[in-house]
């Protein structure tokens, strides 16, 4: 089977990193979008554009099986028109884990951490309305404004994003929050570091997991041929801008290279 994953940057290899374990006998083709990142300050329109080009790519020069749109932001913008014009394509998309994290808290209160245009959209303010309204489950929602790109940049986190998210748990912690959910591919990078600084007992939800069994489900549920051709490598990476090697690196725990593409 082969796979394409997109993302604007490297977050979207939490996702791969969950595939290739869900599904070892798959090839992986990943796109890194850096050259037109961060997704969450364009336009729908725009996102759908990039969006429906890497698309395409994957199809005409490698015959994907199934595509998952390992983004948050190009889920909400985009998936909808992906299906309605590839329709014969197996495609998945990714939302923050509010079920699981309700299912999940103690306490009866949930942190939401994502971007803006995430907790914006009409996707997410559905889906936290109609899963914490039944049972009654209070949610406590943080932007986090530039955190992803930070995440992309930095080894290791500089005094100004320790600072930020000291800020933007604090009221999560005070309000007694017992689980977050890290609402965008590239959180669950620096999870240790997010219970680190919330310094309380916390459960962190994320959704790399969920998304690769929901793949293999719809895999192979449906009429997608398997081949089982011995493959030279299972996983291909490309970056259409700048991308930080040392950042996947640690991601992936393994040493990386990206071809360049233009699109």
């Amino acid at each position: 089977m082969k796979v394409g994953v997109f993302d604007s940057g490297l977050g979207g290899l939490t996702v791969v990193k969950e595939i290739l374990s869900e599904l070892p006998e798959a090839e992986l083709f990943y796109i890194a979008d850096t050259a037109h990142a961060p997704y969450g300050d364009k336009t729908h329109e725009q996102i759908k554009q990039y969006a429906y080009r890497i698309t395409r790519y994957f199809i005409d020069t490698h015959a994907i099986d199934a595509l998952v749109v390992a983004c948050n932001s190009a889920t909400t913008a985009a998936i909808a028109y992906l299906r309605a014009q590839f329709p014969e394509l197996v495609i998945v998309g990714t939302e923050p884990g509010i079920k699981p994290a309700v299912a999940a808290t103690r306490s009866g209160k949930v942190g939401v951490l994502a971007t803006q245009a995430t907790l914006n959209s009409e996707k997410y303010r559905v889906l936290a309305k109609k899963t914490a309204g039944k049972k009654s489950i209070e949610i406590y929602e943080q932007a986090c404004s530039g955190l992803a790109e930070a995440i992309e940049n930095e080894e290791n986190l500089s005094e100004k994003t320790e600072a930020l998210l000291h800020e933007w748990l604090a009221p999560m912690r005070e309000a007694k929050v017992d689980t977050i959910v890290l609402g965008c591919t590239h959180y669950p990078v620096i999870a240790n570091e997010i219970k680190r600084i919330y310094a309380k007992e916390v459960t962190l939800v994320e959704t790399g997991a969920a998304i690769a069994k929901r793949l293999k489900t719809l895999l192979y549920t449906s009429s997608v041929s398997r081949s089982h051709t011995v493959r030279n490598k299972a996983l291909h990476l490309y970056a259409t801008g700048k991308i930080s090697r040392k950042s996947a690196e640690r991601i992936l725990h393994d040493s990386v290279d990206f071809e360049p593409l233009s699109l």
